[in-house]
């Protein structure tokens, strides 16, 4: 089911009992599969602390394919090529960028910013108001936060998500505490807990992550393009 004001090209593939809401975009040569929702609008608690904003169009660059369930946001912005993975979920105004993968069952939260080509695994959370720039890769089941209080805060407290730096990895199963910045071409180890900043090149691993040693030179991205 597509609303009229939808914009949708002659070339775009829709699957079965798909649903696209007023407002949505979609660019050239996309393929949305089974059951995907395109549009959707916020359902809000009274004391949610997003921001309530009126509903903007969802924008899906040329190329993108949404993957059988995923449920996309209005407000949303989808750069070119990028591939939404099954039952994925991408909250409003998050922002994705160019060749950006999102893996099954991985959830974006609200506002939200993502460079190209970043790599997102299997059962990711990555929180509202987070920054990811390009080439970072996130492994399956990587936790982030962004409330240290644990919703025992007062109006105005600000929400921190993380900041993810180019080319940094984080290791399967890690979490990331509310604010903590991880440096360019940064390791994080599978399983670790990172209660601080990771410096630029660092390795850390463990609980709470401590600095382990330093991504060897043959490691690092230029050597893999």
């Amino acid at each position: 089911m597509a609303a009229e004001e939808a914009r949708i090209p002659n070339d775009a593939r829709i699957g079965a009992n798909v649903v696209i809401h007023e407002g949505v975009e979609i660019g050239e040569q996309c393929v949305i599969q089974d059951g995907a929702v395109l549009g959707k609008s916020p359902v809000l608690a009274q004391h949610s602390s997003a921001p309530r904003r009126p509903a903007e169009a969802l924008s899906i660059g040329d190329g993108v394919v949404i993957c059988t369930g995923a449920v996309v946001f209005a407000g949303a912005r989808i750069g070119a090529r990028a591939i939404i993975g099954d039952q994925a979920h991408v909250r409003e105004r998050a922002q994705l960028g160019s060749d950006v993968v999102v893996g099954r069952a991985s959830a974006i939260g609200n506002d939200a910013r993502l460079g190209d080509r970043v790599r997102i695994q299997t059962g990711v959370w990555l929180t509202s108001n987070s920054l990811v720039e390009d080439d970072v890769f996130i492994g399956p089941g990587v936790v982030t936060t962004n409330d240290d209080t644990m919703a025992r805060c007062g109006p105005g407290y600000e929400l921190r998500g993380p900041r993810l730096r180019r080319a940094c990895r984080v290791g399967g199963g890690a979490v990331l505490t509310p604010g903590v910045e991880i440096g360019e071409e940064a390791f994080v180890a599978a399983g670790a807990v990172v209660t601080r900043d990771v410096a630029a090149g660092a390795v850390v691993m463990g609980v709470p992550a401590r600095e382990v040693g330093a991504v060897p030179d043959e490691d690092l991205l230029e050597r893999w393009r």
